[in-house]
C-alpha cells in the first residue's frame, strides 16, 4: 500500500480493499457543491485538504518537518515513481519540487520505467506540438499499463503541469488512461491524489493559487554532475500577451520571499554548484511583499517606449535587490536569470534621455559591475514588426526595442544577447515577416529560440483574432528565420575566435569522450580537448579539468551554436575577473 493511502485510510477517508462499491446514486449524493462525476459511475472526491493529510500521516509515522530539505534515501519497499519532463526550465524546476514532496512522503525514485509503480509526466502546453508529444507518450504507456494489470501490480499514471491545467477534462475522459491530474499549483496535493488513485478512482486538482510559490520546498536538484542549478523565484505571469497560454495555466504573478531564495542558493553553494539560473516567467517584475516595511515603496517605471496592460504595482523588494543579494553569496558561483521582459528595466527612461552613469538601470549596472553575474541577457522580441507586436499586445514598438538593445550594449560591452521569435502570427504579412528577418540581422543574437505560431484556446488571440497564415507559409517563414539567425550567430561567434574565454566545465562532450564541454559567460557551448592542465595560481598540481572547474580556453573556431578551442589553464572566477 502507498504511504499516502495508509494515512488516508487510517483517518477513515478511503474504503478498504474489497469493500462493496457504492451505487451511482450514493456516489452522486456524496458530491458536494462544485463536485461532479467525471465519468459514469466514478466521482472525483475533493477529499481532505493537505493539512488533514499531514496530520494523519504524522500520527501514523513521524517524519521530517515540512520546512526541512528532503532526507536522502527512502524506506525499503517504498513505491517507485518515474518522472519525465517536457518543455521549459520551469518544468524542470517543477519536477524537482514534485519529487521533493513525494520523497518526503515515502516514495523512491527510479530511472527504469519498467519497475515504476507511478509514472508522472510534467507537461508543457505552450504549443500544440508539445501537447501532441504527451498524447503520443500516453499511448506508449497504455501497453505497459495493460501488461501490469494481469499481474496485479497496477501502474498509476499522472499528468502534471500546464497541460493538466489546460485540458483536465479531456485528459480524464480520453482513453480513461490517466489516474492523476495535478496543475502547477497542486504539487503539495500529490500524495493525496495518488492515494485516491490507488483506491481505483481518478483524482484531480488543477486549482490555481494567488500565493503558492513553494517557498518552503527545497527542490531536489537533478542536473547532471551538480554543476548547474535552476532556482525558481516567482510563478505566473500578468502580461497577458495575446498569443500566450501561460497566464491561464500558471496563474497570476507571485514572488517568493527573498529570504527563502537566498537560503536555497546558499545550500546549492555549499553543495558545490557553480552556476545558478534565477527562473521565472517574467523575472524582472519580481516583487517580494513578505516584508512589511517595503510594502509602500513606489512602483518603478518602465523602459522608455514600453507599456503594459496592467497598472503599476507599488510595494515590495524588486529584482535588482534580489540580484544584488544573490551575487554576494559566493564569488565563485555564476549567476544568470531567465526570462526577463524588455519592459521591466525601470531606469531606462532616465538613462536614455541623459548621459550620466549615475542614471544606469540598477539591473544592467549590477551585470556590468559584478564579475559573477553573467554578461548575458535574454530579450524576447517575438516579432520585428510594430504592427504584429501591437496585435501580440507586447507593449512596445520595433523602435523602442532596438533603442533598448543599443542601450544594453552601450552599458555592458561584449554582452551576449538571446531572444524568442514567433513566426506566422495572426495577420502576419510578408512585409511583417521581412521586418523580423531584418531585426535578426540588425541585432545579431548569439542564441535564438524560434517557433511557428500555434493557436492556444483561452488566449485573447483565440477569441479575437484569426489564425490565418497557412501552415506551409509558417513553415517557409520559420525556415528563413532559422537560416538568418544561424548566419548572423555564426558571424557573432566568429568574432570570438582568437580570444580567451572563461568556460565552466559541465562534463565530457556528447560526441567525443576525448573532449570536454562547457559554457562561456555568454552561455555559448565551448568544446575543447581533455588534456592535463596547469593551475593558474599554481595552488593545485597539474591535472585534467573536472565538472565544476573553470578553464581558460583560447577559441580556435566557431559555428552558429558552438565554439571550439584549446584549454590554457585551470583558474577561478575571481582570478579570471581580476586578470581581465
Amino acid at each position: 500500500m502507498l504511504p499516502a493511502a495508509r494515512a488516508l485510510r487510517a483517518a477513515g477517508l478511503l474504503r478498504p480493499p474489497g469493500a462493496a462499491p457504492r451505487t451511482g446514486t450514493a456516489r452522486r449524493a456524496r458530491c458536494g457543491p462544485g463536485q461532479r462525476p467525471v465519468r459514469r459511475g466514478v466521482a472525483l472526491p475533493a477529499g481532505p485538504d493537505l493539512r488533514h493529510f499531514l496530520r494523519a500521516a504524522a500520527a501514523e509515522q513521524p517524519g521530517p518537518s515540512p520546512e526541512l530539505p528532503p532526507e536522502p534515501g527512502c524506506t525499503p519497499g517504498a513505491p517507485k515513481v518515474y518522472l519525465e519532463t517536457y518543455g521549459c526550465q520551469m518544468n524542470v524546476n517543477d519536477t524537482e519540487i514534485a519529487w521533493a514532496i513525494l520523497q518526503k512522503s515515502g516514495y523512491a525514485r527510479t530511472k527504469k520505467l519498467d519497475e515504476a509503480d507511478v509514472v508522472l509526466l510534467v507537461t508543457c502546453s505552450v504549443r500544440e506540438k508539445a501537447e501532441q508529444a504527451i498524447w503520443n507518450r500516453l499511448q506508449q504507456l497504455r501497453a505497459l499499463k495493460a501488461r501490469r494489470r494481469p499481474a496485479g501490480a497496477a501502474l498509476r499514471i499522472g499528468i502534471l503541469g500546464c497541460m493538466a491545467e489546460r485540458l483536465k477534462e479531456e485528459i480524464l475522459h480520453r482513453e480513461k488512461l490517466v489516474d492523476v491530474v495535478a496543475g502547477p499549483d497542486a504539487y503539495r496535493d500529490l500524495p493525496r491524489l495518488l492515494a485516491v488513485a490507488e483506491s481505483g478512482q481518478q483524482a484531480a486538482n488543477v486549482l490555481l493559487s494567488l500565493d503558492e510559490t513553494y517557498a518552503d520546498i527545497l527542490p531536489v536538484q537533478t542536473s547532471a554532475g551538480g554543476t548547474t542549478a535552476f532556482v525558481s523565484i516567482m510563478r505566473g505571469c500578468d502580461n497577458m500577451c495575446s498569443y500566450c497560454i501561460v497566464p491561464f495555466t500558471r496563474g497570476r504573478e507571485r514572488s517568493r520571499p527573498i529570504a527563502s531564495i537566498l537560503q536555497e542558493v546558499r545550500m546549492l553553494s555549499d553543495q558545490g554548484v557553480k552556476e545558478v539560473t534565477l527562473l521565472g516567467q517574467n523575472v524582472n517584475s519580481f516583487r517580494d511583499l513578505s516584508e512589511v516595511q517595503f510594502q509602500s515603496v513606489a512602483a518603478p517605471g518602465l523602459s522608455r517606449g514600453f507599456s503594459t496592460v496592467y497598472k503599476a504595482k507599488p510595494g515590495g523588494l524588486r529584482f535588482s535587490h534580489l540580484l544584488d543579494q544573490v551575487s554576494r553569496i559566493d564569488p565563485e558561483m555564476r549567476i544568470r536569470f531567465i526570462s526577463p521582459h524588455p519592459k521591466d528595466f525601470p531606469d531606462e527612461a532616465i538613462k536614455l534621455s541623459e548621459t550620466s552613469p549615475d542614471h544606469l538601470s540598477q539591473v544592467l549596472q549590477l551585470i556590468q559591475e559584478r564579475h559573477n553575474i553573467c554578461k548575458q541577457l535574454h530579450l524576447p522580441a517575438q516579432s520585428g514588426s510594430t504592427r504584429v507586436l501591437e496585435a501580440m499586445r507586447r507593449g512596445y514598438t520595433r523602435e523602442a526595442y532596438l533603442e533598448l538593445v543599443h542601450h544594453v550594449r552601450d552599458t555592458i560591452p561584449g554582452v551576449s544577447l538571446s531572444s524568442d521569435f514567433i513566426t506566422g502570427f495572426c495577420g502576419e504579412t510578408e512585409e511583417d515577416h521581412q521586418q523580423t528577418v531584418s531585426l535578426l540581422r540588425e541585432v545579431r543574437y548569439n542564441i535564438g529560440f524560434l517557433f511557428a505560431y500555434s493557436m492556444r484556446q483561452k488566449t485573447r488571440a483565440h477569441h479575437r483574432l484569426q489564425d490565418d497564415v497557412p501552415a506551409d507559409v509558417k513553415k517557409r517563414r520559420l525556415e528563413q528565420l532559422i537560416a538568418t539567425f544561424r548566419e548572423e550567430a555564426a558571424r557573432a561567434n566568429n568574432a570570438l575566435v582568437g580570444q580567451a574565454q572563461l568556460v565552466l566545465v559541465e562534463g565530457p562532450s556528447k560526441r567525443s569522450a576525448s573532449e570536454l564541454c562547457g559554457r562561456n559567460d555568454g552561455n555559448i557551448k565551448v568544446i575543447f580537448p581533455d588534456a592535463e592542465l596547469e593551475d593558474a595560481a599554481e595552488s593545485r598540481a597539474p591535472g585534467r579539468a573536472q565538472p565544476g572547474d573553470y578553464v581558460m580556453v583560447k577559441i580556435t573556431s566557431a559555428s552558429s551554436q558552438t565554439l571550439r578551442g584549446v584549454a590554457l589553464c585551470r583558474t577561478t572566477l575571481s582570478r579570471a575577473a581580476a586578470a581581465h
